[in-house]
């Protein structure tokens, strides 16, 4: 998300009207890379809800052992509006995305079956869908929502900037899903006990 160049309002200098600086750039993440990677969040959306908290960030940033090295060249982690996506990446930014109201999730099977790991872990109940033999009922609650966004949204799009990070040019990130994938399910397997600390069932 790249904004357009801030305009300035005009200044009158030693009696005369100065002209408009219509190419200033602010500080903001989305316009200039940033010496610490800044945590925002947006308006959610209507039908949407953060369960997630710049707080929640913060502390689960801090339960990562390699944040110093994974947070270089990332300017900002986003908590963006709902949408058609639960997360996304993109040049230096990834975003976890606003959830639907509906604490119950009908998902794809196949979706469900890639997941079943991360489901199991936070003890999300799963019934099959009755009106739809191609989906699964989940039962999430806002605690299971906020672990699910923590421990493998975030984690699988840090996956790409890990990835894009980790590459010759660092300008894309070159292995896909399937790494950032790989990436957050190895990542989690060593936080789930320090993640429960902190943030409890």
């Amino acid at each position: 998300m790249r904004h357009a160049p801030r305009k300035t309002g005009t200044k009158v200098r030693n009696g005369k009207v100065a002209r408009k600086n219509r190419t200033e750039l602010s500080n903001h993440y989305s316009q200039v890379r940033q010496d610490r990677t800044v945590i925002d969040r947006l308006r959610p959306g209507e039908g949407f809800k953060h369960y997630l908290t710049i707080a929640d960030v913060r502390q689960f940033i801090e339960l990562l052992p390699d944040w110093q090295e994974l947070s270089e060249g990332l300017d900002a982690i986003i908590l963006d509006e709902g949408g058609d996506c639960m997360g996304w990446h993109w040049d230096g930014t990834v975003a976890v995305c606003a959830w639907e109201r509906e604490l119950l999730a009908d998902w794809d099977n196949d979706f469900v079956k890639e997941h079943a790991v991360i489901l199991d872990r936070l003890g999300v109940p799963r019934e099959p869908n009755p009106d739809d033999s191609r989906g699964t009922w989940c039962h999430f609650t806002e605690s299971t929502i906020k672990g699910f966004q923590l421990m493998h949204i975030l984690l699988h799009e840090l996956g790409h900037h890990h990835d894009r990070m980790s590459t010759r040019s660092q300008r894309g990130s070159a292995r896909g899903e399937s790494y950032a994938e790989s990436y957050a399910l190895k990542y989690a397997d060593s936080l789930w006990e320090s993640y429960f600390r902190v943030f409890g069932w």
